[in-house]
């Protein structure tokens, strides 16, 4: 890419030479500043010129912004009932084509340029189209009329082709200028709509290449938005890296809208209630329509892991802005209500933070004329936008919580573990450190018990959050204590004792027990008598338990010595046959309960648990967590096993993976076809 001699911070791109209208004054006796040096920049050179003031930058993600641009223009189409498909190709050369099969764009002269059709007015002029008046669009993603004009100054090649009128229409351009008047080339029976083809200017943009499987996700996202239109996509084989995250040719419709995106973005990861809220409530006091869908993620926080989105008339809003605030408003002021009407007093404590901290959320506005902050329409500022998406989504929101009262003080409880984790942060910062009778610091996901005394006190290690707001929910809080763990902790068999130091996991952990590890191991120092691992009853819960007892066998043996730790039993099936209940650990247990509790061919509701977090806080207590209903398993190693044992944790959690792959093959045969995970 070339560069430019200039000094001037604001050029981002090389520009042809703009023309200039100049006069032969006298010179200024103020080094040489004169009439002569002022630039009159015609057509599309400003573009040019200063592209970042226009799509952000030359660097990647503003050349797909280009592509952002024209696929709106199609999407205005749909939205507005005149397009019901759009076809997305990209070709060898770095060539994008969008087509739609729309009402075309104008071809007839135009009467303020009567030497110009109005395809060309609208491909080099700024602020020329058709979304002004609001006549010929009701809602659009387009409203400065700069969009798809700034393509054409920022392409080096570009062909739009308008079938109108059962004639189709050419016109070739480069750099912003038309090489040609706009020309009929053939019929076009039955057909009409537009064809946008370009390829970006290497003299903007470098050797930058557009990316298939971000145009692929970008085409995606924008059929999710309407469920009306279908979305055609293909892509030369050639330029395809990962055939998962970009196929060659998809057909991209979802009836369902934004609930289909969430479920996309959601996958496999667990979730606070099972019901996703969603809705969408076309009209809004005649200011166009309002679609949602929000769920809480239980193992993670929903804006880390890139689940957060909001859109107006189609066009992504990353920055947010007044629809984001009027989602916010609504589940905020929703949820105290419910808090308010359930008697529960820790409701008030509740903030916005603490609903959306874990929430992934998605929202999309269709209103005439919004306000947008910037020309890369990257944050909503229409102030009515935030009335009409509190008022829509708080009505909806109540008749979500009260038609399940059950998820509904899941979620309420949920929250407020989240209000109260916040404020013991908050608490823990304003504790002077120079105190020497401060309380002990304790992890700030730590639920401890209220009893002072290690004798009679559990430490209940869980896995995620969602399970950690179930068992503090269920706990006997004056000597069980929760600490939640998010993931798999660090593998210690394996890890460097300066990786070790970097785990805020084992931080928690360690600073929790209070008994400090490895050589500063002390038992007398020990806050709990029994350490609980509590995990899923699936290959991941096995994992993480395999994982948590390697660390106490390599850092805490001692403790493992004295009889401290131990696994729970969560149950895997829930059995219910009118007012009789019973729980089943596994596929033997569940059979024989049904063979021994109830009559034969009776029809017993059998549900099975796909984590402790689905489990309601009440079921979890009397399963898992209450002593004398619940199944504990102490770890235990005896003295003349110690240095076998010693040696299968180095085998199977060590990095010789040859190790284990000789272990599986010695002891294979003992293992049933239902233990293995095939």
């Amino acid at each position: 890419m070339a560069k430019k001699k200039s000094a001037d911070l604001f050029d981002e791109a090389p520009a042809p030479k703009a023309k200039k209208t100049a006069v032969k004054p006298k010179k200024s006796a103020e080094k040489g500043y004169s009439a002569a040096d002022i630039e009159v920049l015609e057509g599309l050179e400003p573009v040019r010129r200063r592209p970042g003031m226009y799509i952000g930058g030359t660097d990647s993600r503003a050349m797909h912004h280009l592509f952002a641009e024209v696929i709106d223009n199609s999407m205005d189409e749909a939205v507005a009932g005149h397009a019901s498909f759009i076809e997305v190709e990209f070709m060898e050369g770095n060539r994008l084509s969008v087509r739609d099969n729309g009402r075309g764009i104008p071809v007839d002269p135009h009467p303020k340029y009567k030497d110009k059709s109005a395809l060309e007015v609208i491909m080099t002029t700024l602020h020329a189209g058709g979304k002004f008046g609001g006549e010929a669009y009701d809602t659009s993603g387009g409203l400065h009329g700069v969009g798809v004009s700034v393509v054409n100054a920022l392409a080096s090649d570009l062909v739009v082709e308008v079938a109108r009128d059962q004639t189709l229409h050419r016109q070739e351009f480069s750099r912003g200028l038309a090489k040609g008047k706009v020309k009929k080339v053939g019929e076009a029976k039955n057909k009409r709509g537009t064809t946008v083809s370009f390829v970006p200017d290497e003299d903007i943009f470098g050797k930058i290449q557009f990316d298939p499987a971000r145009l692929y996700s970008m085409a995606k996202a924008k059929a999710y938005l309407f469920g009306g239109v279908e979305i055609r996509w293909r892509c030369d084989p050639s330029l395809i890296k990962d055939e998962e995250k970009c196929p060659a040719e998809d057909t991209l419709k979802f009836p369902n809208g934004l609930q289909d995106y969430l479920e996309e973005q959601i996958g496999g990861r667990a979730v606070v209630t099972p019901q996703a809220f969603a809705g969408k409530v076309q009209k809004t006091g005649g200011h166009g329509s309002v679609e949602w869908a929000v769920t809480w993620v239980a193992a993670g926080i929903g804006n880390a892991d890139g689940m957060n989105a909001s859109y107006c008339n189609t066009v992504p809003t990353p920055e947010g802005g007044t629809h984001e605030q009027g989602m916010r408003a609504a589940l905020t002021k929703g949820l105290k209500a419910y808090g308010d009407r359930i008697n529960n007093k820790k409701a008030n404590i509740i903030t916005g933070e603490d609903v959306m901290g874990t929430a992934a959320a998605l929202v999309s506005v269709f209103v005439r004329e919004p306000e947008f902050q910037g020309q890369t329409k990257d944050k909503l500022a229409t102030p009515e936008a935030a009335k009409i998406v509190e008022t829509t989504l708080r009505d909806h929101f109540e008749h979500y919580l009260t038609s399940a009262p059950a998820d509904a003080d899941k979620l309420l409880g949920w929250v407020i573990d989240r209000a109260e984790e916040r404020v013991r942060r908050r608490q823990e910062k304003e504790v002077s450190r120079k105190s020497a009778v401060r309380k002990l610091r304790l992890p700030g996901k730590l639920a401890d018990c209220s009893q002072k005394a290690s004798e009679g006190a559990e430490l209940f290690i869980v896995e995620g959050d969602s399970a950690g707001g179930s068992a503090k929910q269920g706990r006997n809080r004056k000597n069980q204590a929760i600490l939640p763990l998010r993931g798999k902790i660090l593998n210690v068999a394996n890890a460097t004792q300066a990786k070790m130091q970097q785990s805020q996991q084992i931080a928690d952990l360690v600073l929790a027990l209070g008994c400090g590890m490895g050589a500063s191991y002390d038992e007398a120092r020990l806050r709990y008598e029994k350490i609980i691992i509590m995990t899923d009853a699936d290959v991941d819960g096995a994992h993480i338990a395999a994982l948590l007892v390697t660390f106490f066998h390599e850092q805490m043996p001692d403790l493992i010595r004295q009889g401290h730790l131990y696994i729970a039993v969560p149950p895997l099936y829930r059995l219910a046959q009118g007012a009789k209940t019973f729980y089943a650990r596994d596929d033997e247990h569940r059979e024989e309960l049904l063979k021994t509790e109830f009559r034969a061919n009776a029809k017993v509701d059998v549900s099975r648990f796909k984590g402790l977090g689905e489990m309601l806080p009440a079921q979890l207590k009397e399963t898992t967590m209450m002593p004398g209903s619940r199944t504990l398993l102490q770890i235990e190693i005896p003295e003349e096993e110690s240095k076998a044992t010693a040696k299968t944790v180095k085998d199977l959690m060590g990095n010789k993976p040859e190790l284990r792959f000789k272990f599986i093959q010695e002891n294979a045969a003992f293992a049933g076809e239902d233990i293995l995970d095939i």
